[in-house]
């Protein structure tokens, strides 16, 4: 029978205490603002090539964006994001068949409940906006996705601040 040194006996009960008492331990919550973000580019980006069929679900993403951005445990719309809306609320006007559903999405930090929770109000805080921009209500549905579809995946603000996006979709009535 093999005799184990009475150190690592120690070390192996040490590490499952430790690992024991992480699984009931509370999340940290960071309470500092994030970095602010690069600022956005003033004018609507120029259209990429002809190839993009007007009206598409492709022609929305490349040449009006699809995605904004918050900061953390927030849901209010920035400033620069009201561009990009505006830029959204104007193609869908021009494109009335078009229907959406606005996905909001969340970093890896706070409970799964809470953070479906937080995209639920990102999602909505999108579709309010673009209302409030004439876009009918009946055009646009929301989803939250709290943190089970990250773009990054990495545990760092830069990566986090990816994470924390409404994306518009196209969900019907765009060209093909």
């Amino acid at each position: 029978m093999t005799r184990f040194p009475r150190s690592l006996k120690f070390a192996c009960l040490a590490a499952a205490l430790i690992l024991g008492a992480c699984t009931h331990k509370q999340e940290a919550v960071n309470t500092t603002p994030p970095p602010a973000p690069p600022p956005a580019p003033m004018s609507q980006p120029a259209p990429v090539t002809s190839s993009i069929i007007p009206g598409s679900a492709e022609d929305f993403r490349v040449n009006v964006g699809d995605t904004v951005h918050f900061a953390l445990n927030q849901y209010n719309v920035e400033d620069a994001d009201k561009q990009v809306l505006g830029r959204q609320a104007a193609w869908l006007s021009k494109y009335p068949a078009v229907r959406v559903t606005i996905e909001g999405d969340c970093d890896e930090r706070g409970t799964r409940e809470y953070n479906l929770a937080l995209g639920a109000r990102r999602a909505n805080a999108v579709k309010e906006f673009l209302v409030s921009q004439g876009v009918s209500t009946g055009r646009v549905e929301t989803i939250s996705y709290g943190k089970e579809r990250p773009i990054c995946t990495d545990s760092n603000e830069a990566c986090w601040a990816q994470n924390r996006r409404g994306v518009t979709t196209i969900t019907g009535g765009a060209n093909s």
